[in-house]
Order: structure tokens, then sequence, then C-alpha cells
């Protein structure tokens, strides 16, 4: 399958990892990238010496295209993009802040840089940025998310009418159905966060992994947007989250309940209790843990035969 995609990143198949904290390392992004997808580790959980370790596996278990993300809020971003530049990786992810920031300096030294927005807003300020595609993520998505709460049904078609620039969109995308919808809408290629949480390869909690397959609809929600908005699993935690809210409390009591480390304690740790759980919606249509590499297969064989379907129609 040739597009936009396939040939910017060079990889089989327009499907894209999502590069999750907690979730993508070497293992996970290696495995993608060996099936045909672009694996994406991701950093925003990772030390500068622990990102490095992660590229030099990752070198030596795929011989494919692979990317890294990384969130522009992390204290130590200079350190983390030397390590990208030094270890020679030819596509970055940016998110979570100003693209102007480093995609000339990537671009300088041959890299491919995408950046990750979740309104029409900015995928126009990425484009004026000088970025070589957009991931444009809707609501539905797992994780920190956008104060908007615009569907990914509305926000693929609304950016794809503005931009010039290939387009991926990401969020509630775990089937290949919804990877055709999404290219239908105006995508190029679709960012596949959730569905790779449950993977063998994904280096999250086993526990973490069995919240996710047993999911239902409506056991996640968007919160704490007055911080960074973050879609979680109704657990203990978020239950005295809800409370604060009630409770009136301020920014700061919200800072201090959420402490540090939260994400860490329920995603690798496993405390299911105690723990922030971020996962998408479409962990409601995510029913058992498989390698990754099966995922794609699964993916791409529902999106060939929707796409048959839909031409005899």
């Amino acid at each position: 399958m040739e597009n936009r995609i396939t040939e910017l990143f060079k990889i089989e198949f327009p499907i894209i990892q999502g590069g999750m904290i907690w979730t993508s390392g070497w293992r996970l992004a290696s495995a993608v990238s060996n099936s045909g997808g672009l694996g994406v580790i991701g950093s925003g959980s990772m030390y500068p010496d622990v990102l490095r370790e992660h590229i030099q596996k990752c070198k030596k278990a795929t011989s494919k295209p692979f990317a890294v993300n990384v969130p522009m809020l992390y204290p130590d971003i200079d350190k983390l993009m030397d390590i990208i530049i030094e270890e020679d990786v030819k596509i970055v992810f940016t998110s979570a802040g100003n693209p102007k920031t480093w995609t000339s300096i990537l671009k300088e030294k041959g890299i491919t840089v995408v950046h990750v927005v979740s309104s029409l807003k900015f995928a126009l300020k990425a484009q004026e940025a000088g970025v070589d595609a957009i991931v444009a993520e809707g609501f539905e998505a797992g994780g920190h998310n956008g104060r908007d709460e615009t569907t990914t049904l509305v926000l693929i078609p609304a950016v794809k009418e503005k931009i010039t620039i290939p387009l991926i969109a990401a969020g509630g995308i775990a089937t290949g159905s919804a990877m055709l919808a999404a290219m239908v809408l105006g995508a190029d290629g679709v960012q596949v966060g959730s569905r790779f949480v449950a993977s063998e390869e994904a280096s999250n909690h086993i526990s973490f992994k069995e919240v996710v397959v047993n999911a239902k609809e409506g056991d996640t929600h968007l919160t704490l947007k007055e911080l960074a908005p973050v879609r979680l699993v109704k657990n203990k935690f978020y239950n005295e989250v809800q409370k604060a809210y009630a409770d009136g409390a301020t920014t700061e009591e919200l800072k201090t309940l959420l402490g540090r480390g939260r994400a860490k304690k329920g995603m690798l740790l496993g405390d299911l209790e105690d723990g922030e759980l971020e996962i998408g919606q479409v962990s409601a249509l995510i029913h058992n843990i498989k390698p990754a590499g099966e995922i794609i297969k699964e993916l791409m064989s529902e999106f060939q035969e929707r796409k048959a379907e839909l031409s005899s129609l």
C-alpha cells in the first residue's frame, strides 16, 4: 500500500504506533516496524541515558524505520534532542509544545518532523513551522489530550480542508474499519495507541493490560483540564480527583493530589487503585492481548475487507 505517509516514512503500511509513556519502549517500537508499520519510542517517561539505550536496542532489533516521540514540556528536552541527533534517529514526533522551537533544528539535521495537535488552530501553526506531517488527535484518545474536546470524526476533515502536508488521524482507532473511516475523512494514515497498550511487547504492567481488555463503554473520562487534560480509567485515584472538584479544589490542590509518579505507579508498576491509568475510549473495543505483528495484520486485513465491501456498494 503506497501513499504520502508510506512514502514519507518508507514503511509498508500507513500505521503509526503511538509513542506512549511507560508503554512504548524499544520492544514495541521494533515489533511494529518489523511488521510494516512505524514503531515509535515514547521518550516522555525516559531519562536521557535510558532513551539512548532504547534507541540503540531498537536499531539492533530492526533494520526498518522507527521514530522517537518527544513531549516538549519535558524538562531535559535539550539532552533528549542531542541524543536523538547523535544516534541518527531519522524521524521525530513532537507534542505538547510549540513546534517552532525544534522543527528547523531537527530538519537541518535531515530529520523528518511530525507534530501532534488536537485542533485546527495548532495544525496550521505546525504547518507554518515547517513540519513534514501532522497527527491530529481527537477527543477519544487516551493520555493527554486537547481541551476543546473535538472528536476525531470532526477534527480530521476540518484539518484536511486547510492543510497541504500529510495528515495522520489519531483517537479512537483500534480496528481496520476505523482506519478506513479516518482515511475516507481525509487522513493519509493513522496513529494507533490504545490497541498497542494491549500488546505482548508493550512495556506497561500486565495488570494494566488486563484493565484495558476488560474496559467497557464509559469507563474512561477526560479530566484535570486545569493541569493538562488527560483521559483516565475510572479508579480510586480518579474518584479522588472528582471529589476534589466537588469540594472546590484549587489548581494547586489538584497538583498536590496528582503528586509525582502517578502514571508510572499505575501503568508501569500496576497499582490499579492509586495509579493514573491512561487509555482511550476505544479500550471498550479491545478484548485481547496479542503480539504487535498480529495487531498490524488484523488492522490491514479488516481495512482491506471493509474497503472491498464499500467498493461493491
